[in-house]
């Protein structure tokens, strides 16, 4: 893992200032499936990394110990992603209201080779499935599994131990297993 950079100290002070631009380019990979991970949409990424670009450079307190960097960057993307739901939870009920008012359109009934039907049908139940566990589970399994990350790696990223990442992601993967075999997307082994 690289160690964000700091600036040169200030004469009035003899902590290094962060570098918040390239800390931020630095963890954007991994911050970014901290956040597909909380708000299950790719095209909400973008909105929600701004918002957590501009409150890191925009921050109250400001940080200057270079080691809670990773941590603090991870709360602020889960919290980011918790406010960005709700606000489409807010905006979802609203259109909800709407649809309710108005008359429902005609299904689009195209067709489509099996294939891609099939496809499409296992995806929307392992997303299904995916809805299923608690949101830290997904986010985990992610960050293992997309990112290829080693359990130091996640350790180091959010700021637990290395322990506490293994029994997290056995717990993760029972429960997506579960809900696998409950959705019959996979076969129990006898």
């Amino acid at each position: 893992m690289r160690q964000p950079k700091s600036r040169p100290t200030n004469e009035t002070d003899n902590k290094p200032r962060i570098d918040w631009p390239a800390v931020l380019v630095s963890h954007d990979r991994w911050l970014r499936t901290v956040v597909y991970a909380r708000v299950g949409e790719a095209q909400a990424v973008d909105e929600v990394m701004q918002e957590v670009s501009l409150a890191a450079v925009r921050q109250q307190a400001p940080i200057n110990d270079v080691e809670k960097v990773t941590p603090w960057l991870y709360r602020l993307a889960v919290i980011h992603s918790l406010l960005y739901r709700r606000k489409q939870g807010r905006r979802r009920k609203l259109l909800d209201r709407f649809v309710q008012r108005t008359q429902p359109t005609e299904y689009d009934r195209g067709n489509s080779p099996l294939e891609w039907l099939l496809a499409k049908e296992r995806k929307g139940q392992i997303r299904k499935a995916m809805k299923c566990i608690p949101r830290r589970d997904v986010e985990i399994l992610l960050l293992k599994y997309t990112e290829d990350w080693s359990y130091r790696q996640l350790a180091e990223h959010l700021g637990i131990t290395e322990s506490a990442i293994e029994a997290r992601l056995h717990r993760a993967r029972l429960r997506l297993r579960a809900e696998l075999v409950k959705l019959e997307v996979i076969e129990v082994k006898p």
